[in-house]
């Protein structure tokens, strides 16, 4: 081997074992192993950038916009709601949701899909009484089977039609996908919806009528009423445990203590961190008179508010102190004034009951009383609702990629930015007695989150949380939504004609989006996934070195001789295998942009049409169900589920068996050897 094939192979290790590690983003070691190549030499400078501008990185970053379209349309809603039958029973229902997330991840992007249909997933796991991970692990590997159907379905199908096209081949078609996707699909679903989804753990009793985050750590202050004051730790656990809950940590002034002794007394202003379920919250708080932690600041920023109006008003009344005779010869000049005023009769009454205002308190609102104020007013303020009605506690999960990932509610300024309250954090399987506002938040974690609903939304729709109810993130226009599907579909069918590139036709269907306000152009860098965009943009250049190097010669004729013996069609089984193991532990895009060369590798030694293997690539690279790392739409289960990371190879490896049991003879039949 020589030096360049050396370096490269030591440069694509270390990005694998990163990439598996996750210590670090996706995008950040793409860029790493990106700079590697360029100060060994095996990528020119001047080429450096050139996977940015690929037809396929273009694609995926219009996929995404197209897809934020139709979800904030309501265009996906109004089809879950024709499509998931009435009625149904468990089987039915499942089956049903998970074949919904597979067409619609066929056209648009499955993460997407997932983050749509999540709160219908939740309620029909409620109705069915269900532990939630049931429905919600069928409806994750249904949008992942779902995208191998066309091009544009995941990115490592738009990947493999670059490099078919690199070497001088062509793209794939639009649905040149479609016989070998479509067979796994229907094959894994029938699997996964009619017999599969018993094989997911339990993590609930399925007797619990609600929603099940795992148990929430959450703060609550001991205040001068509580009574819990006096008492040992052990005396309040005692009480606590009635109400499903207990005590995991204790902080006291700047002090946090871990796992506290049972015999301490508790005093006022200590903090109490107690874990507790959903259902538990309320019945754990009255129980002993405690207070949520958020809801004492708030709490005390009005306070604050109040107090700055006293000193306002001390500072006017000091005011009137030094001006002395001035004042008091003023006071009486406008004595005179309202005792003429109080002759003048009602008209002049309302006048003056308005003029008081809201600061003069309880005295100020009888005299206006007194003096004929119109009874419309007082009908309007019975009829505003007040702060306490205005609120609502919502749960949101993080999505992965979103924003919050390694960040805190201070960091954010969650209440100065939103004016929302961070009650509590779920993160199943993981106990931390950090103070919730400086707590690290994760991929997968699930959030309790306190406001307006407009607020709550806003933020959910900032920083890419998933909202676990049946509330819209946007409010859609009426007729966007047919709108936007006629653009989506008029895009696809202009690709399938062969009429325009799918990289251009995508690109003026976005163009339409934002003409049209579909989605407004200040969304539409918000829309896309940048990480992704850069890793492969990065590692495109990266796996040409592989190429250009000989590497992927090498390798293959490595893998031929040592496993496959020079059989096409245990190379092809191979091709899938590794393929597909690669995904469960690294990101897809980056597993197809390494395999690529390597099949088309193996079929040119083997004299075979590297279609097979390029499919093979396509399909390895989207079916990853071993980990909640391998595919996004595992990550974003995860904390809803109540998962840990060994569930789901339960079910992941019966798919993935399918997957291989189906897809050999299809890519046989369709594109023969």
């Amino acid at each position: 081997m020589t030096v360049d094939q050396l370096m490269i192979i030591a440069i694509l290790v270390c990005s694998m074992g990163m990439f598996m590690w996750g210590r670090w983003r996706h995008d950040m070691v793409a860029g790493g192993a990106l700079l590697a190549c360029i100060l060994t030499g095996l990528v020119p400078a001047a080429e450096a950038f050139a996977g940015f501008g690929h037809p396929a990185v273009v694609t995926v970053a219009c996929v995404l916009v197209l897809s934020y379209g139709l979800q904030v349309t309501g265009a996906v809603n109004a089809l879950a709601q024709k499509v998931l039958p009435a009625g149904a029973g468990q089987t039915l229902s499942i089956f049903a949701l998970t074949a919904l997330a597979a067409v619609l991840s066929g056209f648009m992007n499955n993460v997407g899909a997932l983050a749509l249909l999540m709160p219908v997933a939740i309620q029909v796991a409620v109705k069915q009484n269900l532990p939630p991970g049931r429905v919600l692990m069928p409806l994750a590997f249904g949008s992942i089977l779902g995208g191998t159907t066309t091009l544009i379905g995941t990115p490592p199908n738009l990947i493999v039609s670059g490099f078919r096209e690199e070497a001088g081949m062509g793209h794939f078609a639009m649905f040149d996908f479609t016989p070998v996707g479509l067979s796994v699909t229907v094959v894994g679903i029938l699997f996964v919806g009619l017999l599969g989804w018993r094989l997911v753990p339990a993590r609930r009793n399925a007797e619990t009528a609600s929603f099940d985050t795992g148990t929430y750590l959450t703060e609550v202050r001991v205040q001068g009423e509580s009574k819990a004051i006096g008492k040992t730790l052990r005396e309040v656990e005692v009480i606590l445990e009635k109400a499903d809950a207990q005590i995991v940590g204790l902080v006291r002034g700047e002090v946090r203590v871990i796992a506290p002794y049972s015999r301490r007394i508790l005093r006022e202003d200590d903090i109490l961190v107690i874990e507790a379920e959903p259902e538990s919250l309320g019945a754990a708080l009255s129980s002993l008179g405690l207070k949520l932690e958020e809801e004492v600041l708030e709490s005390g920023s009005e306070q604050e508010e109040t107090d700055g109006e006293g000193d306002e008003a001390a500072d006017a009344n000091d005011a009137k102190k030094v001006d002395g005779k001035k004042t008091r010869s003023a006071k009486r000049s406008s004595d005179a004034a309202v005792k003429s005023a109080k002759t003048t009769g009602k008209s002049t009454g309302k006048s003056t009951g308005k003029s008081t205002g809201k600061s003069t308190g309880k005295k100020a609102g009888s005299e206006s009383t007194a003096q004929g104020k119109n009874p419309d007013d007082a009908d309007a303020e019975a009829k505003a609702p007040a702060k306490s009605d205005e609120l609502v506690i919502q749960e949101l999960v993080v999505m992965p990629g979103s924003p919050l990932q390694a960040r805190s509610a201070t960091d954010i300024e969650l209440r100065t930015r939103y004016g929302i309250n961070l009650l509590a954090v779920s993160r199943q399987g993981r106990r931390s007695i950090k103070r919730l506002r400086s707590t690290t938040i994760q991929a997968g974690d699930v959030l309790l989150m306190q406001g307006v609903p407009e607020a709550v939304s806003g933020f959910a729709g900032d920083y890419r949380c998933v909202p676990l109810a049946t509330r819209d993130i946007r409010v859609p226009v009426k007729g966007q939504a047919v709108l936007a599907v006629a653009i989506f579909i008029a895009a696809i069918a202009i690709t399938a004609l062969g009429l325009l590139p799918v990289a251009v036709s995508f690109s003026a269907a976005v163009l339409a989006y934002m003409a049209l306000r579909i989605v407004p152009p200040r969304a539409v860098y918000d829309a896309i996934d940048w990480p992704v965009i850069v890793l492969l943009g990065a590692l495109l250049p990266v796996a040409g070195a592989m190429a250009s190097t000989g590497t992927a010669d090498v390798m293959a004729t490595a893998l031929l001789e040592s496993v496959a013996q020079g059989n096409p069609v245990m190379a092809l089984a191979l091709v899938l295998i590794v393929t597909m193991t690669l995904s469960d532990f690294m990101n897809n895009a980056a597993t197809a942009a390494v395999m690529c060369p390597l099949a088309i590798s193996i079929a040119a030694q083997l004299g075979v049409n590297p279609d097979s293997y390029l499919m093979a690539v396509a399909i390895g690279a989207s079916c990853a169900f071993l980990t909640p790392i391998g595919h996004q739409n595992n990550t974003l289960i995860l904390g809803p589920s109540g998962f840990k990371f060994g569930d789901y190879w339960k079910l992941g490896l019966p798919v993935e068996i399918v997957v291989v049991a189906v897809s050999v003879p299809v890519l046989l039949w369709v594109w023969p050897l």
